[in-house]
């Protein structure tokens, strides 16, 4: 026990004095410029894929989830068997779990009704929260050019920007990909001192646009989500009580002036949940990626370790909320008001 304390406080002292901390000491040996952190999506490489249409970072991460889903669902049911083993044993607890879960919350027959979406929800929404925190994600990209980033800000301020203000990453050599390498947090430049000096002989001047990130940081990708979900949810709701009887839900004439305000109550309500979805998800994702980037800019190597098994445990926690609340808002779809069920 003693070893292993003396070396984890090796460790963290080597950390602490190679990061950002140890930098304003004259260390900073581990130290890399904090990577770019912004709500809205890059493109996963310049340029357009074809005339409007460009492919988004969080869309290539996204992808990659769905394959990594296709492939456990191969090896698991490639060799179906009575008595299951290895993949197909671990697949079926799991699957098994949650379908118990959900016949607990919405019955026997809508919860087999339910399940392929609300399993599906959760499992995609999980593996892309996991593949986030994968090394490479934000550290590995092409380099957009400080030209580029230069008219980028006048754009964005609509006209003269402060050049003292915008700071870019110097880059060794000018193939136009890079990553964030250990040591080179003392590489920045602002965008003025480019103007005057360049970025240097055989080195080129930007920011890092990373190939890869955690597709839930994309609000777009959540409030698709977030879409599908609540328009299974009245989809079932039109099956299970028909259109009188669902829509009966959000306009109703019978009850009088209270009824009426009621059921625009209801559609406040559902306009309400789509944005708490969304929300909820991009929110918990995008902030768990921003404490991994301070940390990892603080106290590289060492200072990351207990984040990521929180980031591990809220990935699971958020894609499980996903999923339990658009079960428990198709059961309240499928259920007449007063609580009586559709026969």
């Amino acid at each position: 026990m003693l070893a292993i304390l003396i070396i984890v406080g090796i460790v963290f002292l080597i950390s602490l004095a190679g990061g950002a901390l140890g930098n304003a000491f004259g260390f900073g040996f581990l130290s890399t410029p904090i990577a770019a952190i912004q709500i809205p999506a890059e493109p996963f490489l310049p340029g357009e894929l074809f005339p409007g249409f460009t492919v988004m970072n969080t869309m290539v991460t996204a992808w990659i989830s769905i394959i990594v889903l296709v492939i456990i669902s191969y090896f698991a049911t490639r060799r179906i068997s009575e008595v299951p083993r290895g993949m197909q044993n671990l697949i079926e607890v799991f699957i098994e779990f949650f379908l118990n879960l959900s016949e607990s919350i919405a019955g026997p027959e809508r919860a087999r009704r339910f399940f392929p979406l609300v399993m599906t929800i959760f499992l995609y929404i999980m593996i892309s929260n996991w593949t986030g925190i994968l090394p490479g994600f934000g550290t590995i990209g092409w380099i957009e050019s400080a030209d580029d980033v230069i008219h980028h800000r006048e754009v964005a301020e609509g006209g003269q920007a402060n050049l003292d203000e915008i700071n870019l990453q110097v880059f060794e050599g000018d193939s136009g990909f890079a990553y964030l390498a250990f040591g080179s947090l003392n590489s920045q430049i602002t965008a003025e001192q480019f103007e005057h000096d360049g970025a240097g002989e055989g080195k080129t001047a930007g920011v890092l646009i990373p190939f890869l990130r955690s597709a839930n940081t994309d609000i777009n990708t959540t409030l698709a989500i977030a879409l599908v979900a609540m328009f299974m949810v009245h989809f079932w709701g039109f099956s299970a009580l028909g259109f009188l009887g669902h829509a009966g839900k959000f306009i109703n004439f019978k009850e009088g002036p209270i009824g009426f305000f009621v059921g625009i109550l209801e559609i406040i309500s559902e306009l309400a949940r789509i944005i708490s979805f969304t929300f909820r998800l991009f929110g918990n994702i995008f902030a768990g990626e921003v404490l991994l980037v301070a940390m990892a800019f603080l106290l590289p190597l060492i200072g990351i370790i207990p984040f990521l098994g929180l980031e591990l445990f809220v990935g699971i926690i958020q894609a499980f909320i996903f999923a339990m609340l658009t079960l428990v808002f198709a059961v309240m779809a499928t259920t007449r008001h007063g609580g009586e069920e559709h026969q």
